[in-house]
């Protein structure tokens, strides 16, 4: 959870601003530049968890894996099973969560260029639908808004 304090005094839409002295505006002004590192430290946290949870199951079904891969994916159980149990294969139907947000947005886009760098030196056209990236777009401010916490102001 993010706690941040009530500041009503840094925006004219909440204060009278023609009574907010240098002073105040000062502190205002810091406080929500400390509480917008918070909320990016909350998705670099998340970019985190996802740079470490991604793939992983080509290692834990390294079986599975290996099965479809040498085969040429003419099976695909591993692969139907992949795109449920990760959540940045944003441009198949059934890989788009209902919570689709802009991490695994993020999270798609560093896979294909490293993988199409890293295997061909050149990336595949990413053209991702609109919808998708309104709904995580969405859904991300939503993330964010559902993990803060405000108290009152001192």
């Amino acid at each position: 959870m993010i706690n941040i304090k009530q500041s009503k005094t840094a925006d004219t839409r909440t204060c009278d601003f023609a009574s907010v002295s240098k002073e105040t505006l000062r502190k205002s002004s810091f406080q929500h530049i400390a509480d917008v590192r918070k909320g990016i430290d909350f998705f670099r946290d998340m970019l985190d968890t996802a740079a470490f949870r991604h793939d992983s199951d080509k290692i834990t079904d390294l079986d599975g894996f290996h099965r479809d891969f040498t085969g040429g994916f003419k099976s695909t159980l591993w692969w139907d099973n992949h795109r449920k149990v990760t959540r940045h294969h944003l441009l198949q139907a059934d890989g788009v969560r209902d919570d689709v947000n802009l991490v695994d947005v993020l999270d798609m886009i560093v896979d294909c260029v490293m993988a199409g760098m890293g295997r061909t030196g050149k990336v595949y056209p990413l053209d991702i639908s609109p919808d998708i990236l309104k709904r995580a777009f969405g859904n991300t401010a939503a993330l964010l808004e559902r993990n803060v916490n405000v108290s009152p102001a001192e």
